[in-house]
């Protein structure tokens, strides 16, 4: 109920809190909070112009296959409706036509007009995306029965893309002896307790992580500390008759270091491509940069220039300089893995370009439906002013209703998913509340608390729901 509290304003936290309530009362409550979450969504549904959908699927504690579903709408004022639609248990088989099944049932119970579905994101695995038969297929079809053949754009997860991207590197002499080193002193109790004193006793406070091939960061994180910890890992492996025989040679700690750095440089692309409420021209200019950059870094290591590589940078100038070629080479297919994976972007990039710098775009370059509106546009010194203070996200709220062309354009990319991040999201709160301790949370209760935490923009009206409960009259005088 805490949840609820926030949900109405933080000063009545401390009320809620301070009322005794039984179980089943509780869970009414939620029950209640969750249906009055998903009339208003129904609500909201039906005024969207354009909307956009994100599919991911996972296991739960008991082995049961769960689908999240998320939708971002647009309605006729250019306002942002993101929020989490269901989590539809797969009971049996998790095939493409289960999982079309199960999405086409959860969007129809709130009510989509599927003539406005503008795009699919999902988290790329085969039942997904597979040409004949998929999920991605087996939408997009269903979408252009309704809308006549209109353009609808599918997204593989841009974070998984980008996860993806990294593992072309193939540096596995480098990752098979750093996890199995890990492993030996993290999997072995005594050996971790006595691994942990040798770091208190240099005066270090953080130990190894494991590495978790699932999670984003994972690799990178791992990489850093053992980077950073390579001279107390020697010392502790040798006093273990396990030498780390690799330590001693150059060109391996080279290699350490190149990963260590282009591992960094990945993550923070990782971490910026995070988060809710993101317009996917955001993701598409942080991968702009990113493609930049790796240009940049491949002309430089070509030069045996290693400035954007500090970790390699440090272990060239105390070891024989590096040969450069074999990690300019890594950057080139890095590169090319990019340009491969991110093609979509290519499709929708004047969209994007108009979207994103509407002032500076050529009218003879654009569709000719939106050619007479820039041109009015670029010549209007209010909306220029107002372009310049306002974000994206609401800039084009000022264009109604007088460029009809470009906010139909606008509403479509406003409304378009480019990650499955808030699913991800979702099955971490998922993984917190349905556990071993509580494996027989049943699918309803565990869909109704996962919708109060993930509402976004829609809260409930507890003043409705106040009035709509009878009061109880007590017997006493």
């Amino acid at each position: 109920m805490l949840k609820a509290a926030e949900l109405v304003c933080p000063e009545k936290r401390q009320a809620f809190a301070n009322i005794s309530l039984t179980r089943n009362t509780i869970a009414d409550r939620i029950s209640d909070l969750s249906a009055d979450l998903d009339s208003q969504l129904k609500h909201k549904v039906k005024s969207f112009i354009a909307f956009s959908v994100a599919i991911d699927e996972s296991t739960d504690i008991t082995d049961v296959a769960q689908l999240a579903i998320f939708i971002r709408g647009v309605d006729d004022t250019l306002t942002i409706t993101e929020e989490f639609v269901e989590l539809v248990p797969m009971m049996d088989t998790t095939t493409a036509a289960d999982i079309f099944t199960a999405l086409i049932g959860a969007l129809d119970r709130v009510g989509v007009d599927w003539s406005r579905a503008v795009s699919l994101a999902t988290d790329g695995a085969p039942s997904m995306i597979g040409k004949k038969a998929g999920v991605v297929t087996t939408f997009k079809e269903k979408v252009q029965t309704a809308n006549g053949g209109r353009d609808f754009w599918t997204f593989h997860c841009i974070l998984h893309q980008e996860a993806l991207c990294c593992k072309s590197l193939k540096m596995d002499n480098v990752m098979k002896v750093v996890v199995q080193t890990v492993n030996f002193i993290r999997s072995r109790g005594l050996n971790h307790r006595q691994f942990d004193s040798l770091l208190r006793e240099n005066d270090h406070n953080h130990g190894l992580p494991y590495h978790t091939e699932v999670r984003w960061l994972s690799r990178g994180a791992v990489l850093r500390r053992f980077f950073d910890l390579r001279g107390e890992i020697e010392e502790f492996m040798e006093k273990k008759g396990k030498p780390v025989v690799e330590f001693q040679s150059t060109e391996w700690m080279q290699d350490l270091a190149f990963m260590v750095d282009i591992t960094q440089h990945a993550n923070n692309l990782n971490k910026m491509m995070q988060g809710r409420n993101r317009v996917v021209t955001q993701y598409y200019d942080s991968l702009c940069a990113f493609k930049l950059k790796l240009s940049l870094w491949e002309i430089q290591l070509a030069g045996g220039d290693a400035s954007h590589f500090p970790c390699l940078k440090d272990v060239c100038a105390t070891q024989h300089a590096a040969h450069m070629k074999r990690f300019k080479d890594k950057i080139t297919g890095l590169l090319r893995e990019f340009e491969q994976r991110f093609q979509i972007f290519g499709e929708l990039e004047k969209d994007f370009k108009v979207f994103c710098s509407p002032f500076t775009a050529n009218a003879a370059d654009l569709p000719v439906n939106i050619q007479l509106e820039i041109i009015d546009l670029q010549c209007d010194s209010d909306l220029k002013g107002k372009f310049a203070a306002a974000g994206l996200d609401t800039f084009y709220q000022n264009l109604l209703p007088g460029y009809p062309n470009l906010t139909a354009l606008a509403a479509k990319v406003l409304c378009m998913f480019g990650t499955t991040y808030l699913c991800e999201q979702v099955f971490s709160v998922m993984s917190i509340n349905k556990t071993k301790l509580r494996s027989k949370l049943t699918h309803k209760h565990l869909i109704e608390i996962l919708k109060l935490a993930a509402t976004q923009d829609v809260t409930p009206d507890i003043d409705a729901l106040v009035k709509a409960k009878r009061c109880q009259v007590s017997g006493v005088k």
